[in-house]
């Protein structure tokens, strides 16, 4: 089932995606093309997408899977519980991951864009 790109991934994605350089720019151009296929069961909030490749271009990222994009998550004890990557395959955007380092400190899509916002 495909939703329409929810207003926390769109935020996150926009945090992340944040940038000047070429990959950057032809990943924000892709968002608009954007929707959600499928959300992690488990709740850490990562998020596989569905992209109409005929409307965008890809980025120069080359033809693998590759991690096209990152930021470090810092709360606002300055504490560093984790990060967002994003995953192009192909040069199109494929998923958005919330990874935890931390057992302490409970990491989800909610946190990071919270997290995100703060140290933008």
């Amino acid at each position: 089932m495909t939703e329409s790109l929810p207003a926390d991934v769109a935020d996150v994605l926009a945090a992340v995606l944040n940038g000047d350089t070429p990959v950057h720019i032809a990943l924000q151009r892709q968002v608009a093309h954007l929707s959600v296929r499928a959300r992690c069961p488990c709740g850490c909030g990562t998020v596989s997408f569905e992209l109409d490749t005929s409307k965008a271009d890809p980025a120069p990222t080359g033809s693998s899977t590759v991690v096209a994009a990152e930021a470090q998550l810092v709360t606002e004890a300055g504490e560093c519980p984790g990060e967002v990557l994003v995953f192009t395959q192909g040069g199109y955007l494929s998923w958005l991951e919330v990874c935890s380092w931390s057992d302490d400190i409970e990491v989800t899509l909610p946190a990071a864009r919270r997290w995100l916002q703060t140290h933008s």
